[in-house]
């Protein structure tokens, strides 16, 4: 039964490492004389942009399942006797760090919608615009990233931690 246990707070660890280990965006260097975008790299830009909303909105659908999970894990193993309080710690600031990002992702609902200066396919249809979109987006991409204030990988330093501390004996 214990090895049983053991198994199965190893596989609900792992999975919640997978989980907080995908960055939810992507950092941008730029120096003083940024380059000057063009049409087809501010599709590209437009494209990418998209592509992380969306997985950004994937993963708040499922986190509340995935945190959950880890909770009664977590739960599960306190009452084993285990000392989860880091875990727990860094559990509760990644809720409500996700509590105070989602506002901002789902303001961003209103940009992906009205894609001033991008058509419907993704192609550039005003320059001007389609900068200032970009803009836009990547601020409110810094804001979720500002939100989550390094809470995932609090919370994966913890998880590592804590399977560290606790690994099963040997021929368990």
């Amino acid at each position: 039964m214990k090895n049983m246990f053991n198994k199965m707070i190893l596989a609900v660890l792992t999975a919640a490492l997978v989980f907080v280990s995908f960055p939810v965006t992507s950092v941008f260097a730029q120096g003083q004389n940024p380059p000057k975008l063009t049409t087809a790299k501010m599709e590209e830009v437009w494209a990418r942009q998209l592509n992380r909303y969306a997985r950004i909105g994937k993963a708040f659908d499922g986190s509340d399942v995935r945190l959950a999970l880890l909770q009664a894990r977590i739960n599960l193993a306190k009452a084993n006797g285990k000392d989860v309080t880091a875990v727990q710690t860094a559990l509760d600031n990644l809720n409500a760090a996700l509590k105070n990002a989602k506002p901002i992702y789902e303001s961003m609902n209103g940009i992906v919608n009205a894609h001033q200066g991008f058509d419907a396919n993704g192609k550039v249809t005003d320059a001007e615009k389609a900068k200032a979109t970009l803009k836009e987006m990547h601020a409110k991409f810094e804001e979720i990233k500002s939100a989550l204030g390094g809470t995932r990988q609090a919370l994966r330093d913890a998880l590592l931690a804590f399977r560290a501390a606790n690994k099963p004996a040997k021929g368990s």
